[in-house]
């Protein structure tokens, strides 16, 4: 696969952490819910309205906080998975340009040692100041009324870009997939725009695309290519397969 490939560009969902035990956004009779566990392992539903948006943080920010203390508590029980460390190894040993764009707010692509790496939805060890924008790293509980170090207001937050809000590093991200040879996506829905459009873009320009996921995905058409199975599996196989 690799003789005319030079620039890659790798966009990681919900599906690549699912495998190392992190909860996934999940749809339910057509309402988006994030799961999560209880104490006794069963799982239970937050609707995206009451966790994930601003008005959800302006109109209760105890359990928007309290949802992603819980998150950010379970972070540190797992590991990464062999799609992250085959991604890690890739970006270690891939001679041209490598961008690994990234859905999750985990920190599993860091810690299987990812460098040419975007967090473009947030991450859960950052907060950021609602009133300077300063972010900072954060591996504690947040209780709201937090207050930021940088300029003494009580509005810290969640690093987190809810639904409605802008994802990160917008412009340097179109940036390298306009100049990919080869765009691929992993473990997403396919279905959460910006990010859903990449494809598009990426074919707009040339590059080859390949999907890897468990079942097609809402954007598995605008794929060249698409290989169903689990990403611990598909990831380190293609990463062989692009390293040669």
């Amino acid at each position: 696969m690799k003789n005319d490939i030079q620039n890659i560009v790798i966009l990681t969902g919900a599906g690549l952490s699912a495998e190392s035990g992190i909860p996934t956004f999940r749809s339910k009779n057509g309402i988006s819910y994030w799961e999560s566990t209880d104490n006794a392992g069963v799982p239970f539903f937050h609707r995206v309205e009451d966790v994930c948006t601003p008005e959800a943080l302006a109109r209760n920010p105890a359990l928007v906080h309290r949802f992603y203390d819980e998150r950010r508590t379970t972070l540190a029980t797992v590991s990464p998975n062999p799609a992250h460390e085959a991604l890690a190894a890739l970006d270690a040993a891939w001679p041209g340009e490598l961008l690994i764009v990234t859905q999750n707010v985990d920190d599993l692509h860091e810690r299987a040692g990812a460098k040419r790496l975007i967090h473009m939805h947030g991450e859960l060890q950052s907060a950021l100041c609602a009133a300077c924008g300063k972010a900072v790293p954060w591996t504690q509980a947040l209780p709201p009324g937090t207050v930021c170090m940088g300029c003494g207001q009580p509005r810290l937050r969640p690093d987190i870009v809810f639904f409605g809000e802008m994802p990160y590093q917008m412009d340097a991200i179109d940036e390298a997939v306009r100049h990919a040879d080869l765009f691929v996506s992993i473990g997403t829905s396919g279905a959460v725009y910006p990010a859903a459009g990449f494809v598009q873009t990426a074919r707009h320009v040339g590059a080859r695309t390949l999907e890897l996921n468990l079942d097609p995905s809402a954007g598995s058409i605008y794929f060249e290519d698409s290989r169903l199975g689990p990403a611990s599996q598909l990831v380190p196989q293609l990463v062989r397969e692009l390293l040669g």
